[in-house]
């Protein structure tokens, strides 16, 4: 498929509407819109309290430090689902496997033989001086030449069928409990409407994971591999998924110190003994993997766990390094990379991108803030952003300021008109910009399961939908043909 140019800036007033702008996504909706007429609002609320109250026994929580006090909050759940059809799924999961594998090959390329660097398609100070590049990496080739094992690929819609890539991670991506457990609430409260359709499953998600996890273990480990789930601990954010994808996929979780290297070989205490381990699915930082290699006053790691990794003894997932694909600078190269590495035309665009790090886009970023969105290259969550139309002017001038200080610490992009989802607020029913996250698994082969995260700005106008900032989560059906 030919790539469409990169997105251009749209009124936010002429926001898709998922439900109602055409007559194929009216057919896609037709049930969720009977079942929404057929039903009382009396009922609809109490069901969304039902749904409040399933998620708070279950303990879905995700910490918000910037708010004070108790940072545990339960993620707004919407109950209107969001649809896609079988043919928009299947465009999406094209794009977003084409996407990752020319992702991995630039990682692997970076610390080998830099061929891109070479060709010139991206610059190499990008790189070779970025936060997330790990000169420890150099030569060193991971099982089964993976990096990101798990990569969460942001999508936005626009139109019909005109969906980009705002963001990738490459890191540590987070949500696919929250996947999860929106589609085990939605079918305890609504079995009426999975009775009515035909619609893809998604919990098989943690037997794919585990089956990626195990298809990277070592090429020297004998029988079968022993995974784990290394966190940095009951006070980390996303705490409840890590416990509950260990949880489900049978494995321990552990934290650093529950973990020793011995001739680089990695054990795990138990009350049996030390036991082997192979692969570690690893949700902390890579300045916290090794204090021996990386920060020496970090403790949520284990001391000699890099040199066990570079010895070919442990598979660690994703690989440290990794983040230099998801550094918001190397995010306009993403189409180079595809085109130079697989020698295909991207499937999915990206958003327009403007590096600030250069002067002539710089002045243009600076006489355009007011139109723009700007971002940090190494931020997440919503954080240090400006969206310039709802900005202040006293915002606008702070941006400025840093702008002018560190360009290259900078993206900007149009301010899109994501697409809009019904959603259940105080109000009653509103449309509300949505994104979608699709959680793409790479091991021996690459898997995704149908669907995704669903965020949704829950606030009127907004176009922030990271749940850190406000947001909540929609259960995202895919449609079986």
């Amino acid at each position: 498929m030919v790539s469409r140019p990169a997105a251009e800036t749209r009124d936010a007033a002429a926001a898709f509407d998922e439900m109602a702008a055409s007559e194929n996504c009216q057919a896609r909706y037709e049930l969720i819109r009977r079942w929404i007429e057929e039903t009382p609002a009396e009922a609809l609320s109490l069901k969304r309290r039902e749904a409040e109250l399933l998620f708070r026994r279950i303990g879905i929580t995700f910490a918000v430090y910037t708010e004070g006090g108790d940072p545990e909050r339960l993620i707004p759940f919407d109950i209107i689902p969001r649809v896609l059809d079988a043919e928009e799924w299947a465009l999406l999961s094209r794009g977003l496997k084409q996407r990752v594998r020319a992702l991995n090959d630039f990682i692997r390329d970076v610390y080998h033989g830099r061929q891109i660097l070479r060709a010139g398609l991206v610059p190499p100070d990008l790189v070779l001086h970025n936060e997330g590049f790990r000169p420890e990496m150099q030569d060193f080739a991971p099982a089964q030449g993976v990096y990101t094992h798990v990569a969460g690929i942001d999508i936005v819609r626009l139109g019909a069928r005109d969906f980009c890539v705002l963001e990738d991670n490459c890191r540590t991506p987070s949500g696919v409990s929250y996947m999860l457990e929106n589609r085990e609430a939605m079918m305890r409260l609504f079995p009426e409407l999975f009775a009515r359709h035909h619609i893809a499953p998604v919990s098989h998600y943690p037997e794919e994971l585990l089956d990626t996890l195990k298809s990277v273990a070592p090429q020297q480990c004998a029988g079968e591999p022993r995974v784990v789930l290394l966190t940095p601990g009951s006070y980390n954010s996303a705490y409840y998924e890590h416990s509950f994808l260990a949880d489900e996929m049978g494995i321990e979780l552990v934290e650093g110190v529950d973990l020793f290297v011995d001739e680089n070989i990695v054990y795990m205490r138990t009350t049996e003994g030390p036991k082997r381990v192979d692969v570690i699915y690893r949700r902390i930082d890579d300045d916290y993997v090794d204090p021996l290699t990386f920060r020496p006053d970090a403790v949520l790691g284990t001391p000699g766990l890099f040199n066990a990794y570079r010895a070919g003894n442990v598979t660690l997932a994703n690989g440290v390094g990794a983040g230099i694909a998801d550094d918001k600078s190397i995010y306009p190269y993403v189409p180079a990379m595809i085109r130079f590495y697989l020698g295909e035309e991207p499937i999915l665009s990206n958003v327009r991108t403007f590096r600030c790090g250069q002067p002539e886009e710089l002045a243009y970023v600076l006489d355009h803030l007011d139109e723009l969105v700007v971002k940090e290259t190494r931020g997440s969550g919503g954080y240090g952003m400006l969206i310039g139309p709802q900005a202040t002017r006293e915002e606008l001038d702070l941006f400025r300021a840093k702008l002018r200080a560190a360009p290259g610490d900078y993206i900007a992009q149009p301010t899109l008109a994501l697409s809009t989802c019904p959603t259940f607020v105080e109000s009653g029913l509103a449309p509300r910009h949505v994104d979608l996250r699709p959680f793409v698994l790479s091991g021996k082969e690459i898997r995704i399961v149908p669907g995704g995260l669903t965020r949704v700005a829950l606030r009127d106008g907004s176009l922030v939908v990271n749940s850190s900032q406000g947001g909540g989560t929609k259960d995202t059906w895919v449609l079986e043909s």
